[in-house]
């Protein structure tokens, strides 16, 4: 279990880290006065390491997946914005206010107690009408993104910010219940794993509009709420998740606190909101 937790807590880590170094290479990209290809390039490299470790942290939440339940997962990757708030806050200028510390310990004690609640096993492995149910759900998915598109921006950005949580959250339950065949390409059929690899798709898009469209304390309030909630709910209902006898209380507490305090959080997701402060 102590291994999964590194992975879940490791992929938090590395996606606020990459958040933070892709702010730095926006950055440093508009800063520059490069012309040629190579010089842009070379202004902006942090932007493309920082891409890598977002890659880096999703395979990370994938392999704790494997054996931890969900709700501590997602959780643990939502949280990912105090990572991203405190290395803002050394690295690009801003400041954290009382109320952002208060945020920050709210999420660390969140996070314990999810990790005290949680029973480590794999979860229970969809096959047949189910599976192909979890990759034909992908469909409705992307026509409401794509519907979203042609949304007045005030309507679009929430819709987009459902769908990324959406898939971000059917990423997190076909990982969790992807079987794993042996030989390996026995796996390339699997609806499963084609679920995953499109909701992360649909996620990663429609997260990345949604931002460049409006606000994104709103954004990210409505991406974490959706990513964490509907797949904790799913994982335990119908996915095997169990939580420790008699723990049940502090695993509530520790979602609620985990989900408020990244909600608190989420304003310094990106070095423009630190800058401004």
């Amino acid at each position: 279990m102590i291994l999964a937790l590194v992975g879940a807590f490791g992929a938090a880590v590395l996606y606020g880290v990459g958040t933070v170094l892709q702010a730095e290479g926006l950055r440093r990209s508009a800063r520059s006065t490069a012309t040629t290809l190579w010089g842009r390039i070379e202004a902006g490299w942090l932007y493309v390491v920082g891409l890598a470790l977002d890659g880096a942290g999703f395979l990370a939440s994938v392999a704790a997946l494997r054996s931890l339940p969900l709700f501590i997962v997602e959780s643990a990757v939502a949280s990912s914005v105090a990572v991203t708030a405190i290395l803002a806050a050394i690295f690009l200028g801003g400041r954290l206010d009382r109320p952002t510390v208060i945020a920050l310990i709210v999420v660390g004690l969140g996070l314990v107690g999810l990790a005290a609640g949680a029973v480590e096993g794999p979860g229970r492995e969809l096959t047949g009408s189910a599976a192909v149910l979890l990759l034909v759900l992908t469909v409705p998915v992307a026509a409401v993104g794509l519907l979203a598109l042609r949304m007045p921006v005030g309507r679009a950005v929430p819709v987009l910010a459902v769908v990324a949580g959406l898939g971000f959250g059917g990423a997190g339950i076909a990982a969790r219940t992807l079987k794993v065949a042996t030989p390996w390409w026995h796996e390339v059929g699997d609806p499963v794993l084609w679920a995953l690899v499109i909701y992360g798709i649909l996620a990663l898009a429609a997260f990345g509009v949604a931002l460049q469209r409006g606000s994104v304390t709103v954004v990210a309030a409505i991406t974490f709420s959706m990513e964490t909630v509907v797949p904790a709910a799913v994982g335990l209902i119908w996915l095997g998740d169990k939580i420790r006898p008699g723990f049940a209380w502090l695993t509530v507490l520790g979602f609620v606190l985990t989900l408020g305090g990244s909600v608190r959080l989420a304003k310094f997701s990106t070095a423009e909101s630190m800058i401004e402060q």
